[in-house]
């Protein structure tokens, strides 16, 4: 099976009280690197490695993919569209849980469960 490029990857955590976790991953060294606090998200970054922190925006925590970001969340030169991504995803015979327009181009996302049930998002921002 061919590598799929997903692009950036963070994992993005629901979170009961944003300031406890934000302070907590400060003291592992995460850095803030985007987000809007005030509107109870924020994104955090050490090194390659990001995390999202979200209060009250779903439930569970999900693995997030950004085609066409790196993990400075800076554009790549190239990267595989979302849509041909999902193309990838469907012929392989994995059920989404939802899905990009077909006939859209640019932004779009889908979502996806692995066996275990961790939810999956693959969120293309370009």
């Amino acid at each position: 099976m061919a590598q799929m490029d997903l692009g950036a990857f963070s994992v993005s955590l629901s979170v009961k009280d944003l300031a406890a976790s934000r302070a907590f991953c400060e003291k592992l060294g995460f850095e803030m690197m985007g987000g809007e606090p005030d509107q109870n998200w924020c994104i955090l970054k050490n090194g390659d490695h990001v995390i999202g922190l979200f209060q009250g925006m779903f439930e569970g925590n999900i693995l997030t993919f950004n085609p066409g970001w790196d993990q400075s969340a800076q554009n790549t030169d190239t990267f595989t569209d979302v849509r041909e991504l999902q193309k990838q995803l469907k012929a392989d015979g994995l059920p989404l849980m939802s899905e990009a327009d077909d006939a859209s181009d640019g932004p779009a996302s889908l979502m996806l469960q692995d066996p275990d049930g961790n939810t999956i998002l693959i969120d293309q921002h370009r």
